[in-house]
């Protein structure tokens, strides 16, 4: 299996270096430092640095993983995504901290090769920020797989020992403090932008006080010719919104118009079932008092889920009770990350919920979940 993911993406990264060369792009390896407007010093590990002269930099270096205190990380007992990517061997034993997206992705994994994985999470709920049904069903669902989780809790110590490590938990609201045990422990609490040691400051480019890149609708900064781009501008972290951003950016500096929403943008949970989940949830339109409607519908109720033996989860769609304009997709079940991209185009274009019903959906298919989902904004489902 890891030979298999080492082969995949060494063809994956070997696949981007073609294109640069193809695309006629130089790449020079190192740490680049923004010396002047214009001016980036590049120092590689074993040579001199070089200086290199440009019109336009754009920084595009990304996040890191945010440190937790008392928890040093070693990536071989104490594990971020990385390490958790390159274990020799499957733990008996494994401690996730933190029920994000990343937690849980690495955390199933492992599960389903064969640990007992414990995740322990600061907030009320797993997958905060997600909307709250898809966060009560992942939960659930991650727990008949053998998962156990403790929630409002937080990890205050980790000490290592010949058998693995022993953190120290206490409860977030206050109380006892208890010990738990793992061969390993994978610290998944977030990340921060990488934006130390870029030579930010020596040019003056304005930060937010978290270290994120202040920039304008165009990805520029206060300094001319100096944009950013991805994870270090905040928003969400995710490759395709930075590629997305990247290519707008590209046609800006080219002279054309560039667009991108981001209230179209699709976040995705690669456990097992996926979850996505795109636009408003139901909580944020309660909170803002946005009238809505719900379509759902179960995947317990369609063909080829039936057939396939998976059938847990639903697609949910939340439309404006006005207009029937698409304003939320929330979709757990499988191939829900594949599923949700013809709601984002729907989004994209200000399509409604009609919309999808009325488009032939293909039979027998899981897409038919989101066209019944669709119907059901109007209480219409065929199927149910």
């Amino acid at each position: 299996m890891m030979a298999h993911k080492d082969a995949v993406v060494g063809d994956t990264v070997k696949g981007v270096d073609f294109l640069m060369k193809k695309n006629k792009i130089d790449r020079i390896e190192g740490l680049g430092t923004i010396t002047a407007p214009g001016t980036v010093e590049v120092t590689p590990e074993s040579e001199k640095a070089t200086t290199i002269a440009t019109k336009n930099i754009i920084i595009a270096t990304g996040s890191e993983v945010t440190p937790l205190p008392g928890v040093d990380i070693d990536e071989k007992y104490v594990v971020t995504s990385t390490g958790a990517l390159e274990l020799p061997k499957v733990p008996k034993s494994m401690v996730v901290i933190g029920a994000g997206v990343i937690g849980l992705e690495m955390g199933s994994i492992w599960s389903r090769l064969g640990t007992q994985v414990t995740v322990v999470e600061f907030m009320d709920s797993i997958l905060f920020g997600m909307d709250a049904e898809i966060s009560k069903n992942m939960a659930r669902i991650l727990k008949e797989q053998g998962l156990d989780f403790k929630l409002k809790s937080k990890v205050t110590g980790a000490k290592k020992t010949k058998s693995g490590v022993t953190l120290t938990i206490e409860p977030r609201d206050g109380g006892d403090a208890e010990t738990l045990k793992a061969d390993v422990v994978l610290v998944a609490v977030g990340r921060r932008p990488f934006t130390q040691g870029l030579g930010l400051e020596t040019v003056g480019v304005n930060m937010t006080d978290r270290g994120f890149i202040q920039t304008d609708s165009h990805f520029k900064t206060n300094v001319e010719g100096v944009y950013a781009i991805g994870d270090v501008i905040g928003g969400a972290m995710l490759a395709h919104k930075a590629e997305d951003e990247g290519v707008v950016l590209a046609e800006i500096l080219a002279g054309q118009a560039g667009h991108i929403d981001y209230d179209a943008i699709p976040g995705i949970v690669y456990t097992w079932p996926e979850a996505a989940g795109l636009g408003q949830t139901e909580e944020k339109l309660k909170e803002s008092g946005v009238t809505y409607k719900v379509g759902k519908f179960p995947f317990s109720a369609n063909a080829r889920a039936r057939a396939m033996g998976e059938t847990d989860g639903f697609v949910k769609i939340l439309a404006d009770a006005e207009t029937d304009a698409v304003i939320g997709v929330h979709v757990i079940g499988p191939a829900a990350g594949d599923l949700i991209q013809e709601c984002v185009v729907a989004m994209e274009f200000g399509g409604a919920a009609e919309d999808i019903a009325r488009i032939c959906h293909g039979h027998p298919g899981l897409c038919e979940v989101v066209k019944e989902a669709a119907l059901a904004v109007d209480g219409r489902a065929l199927h149910m």
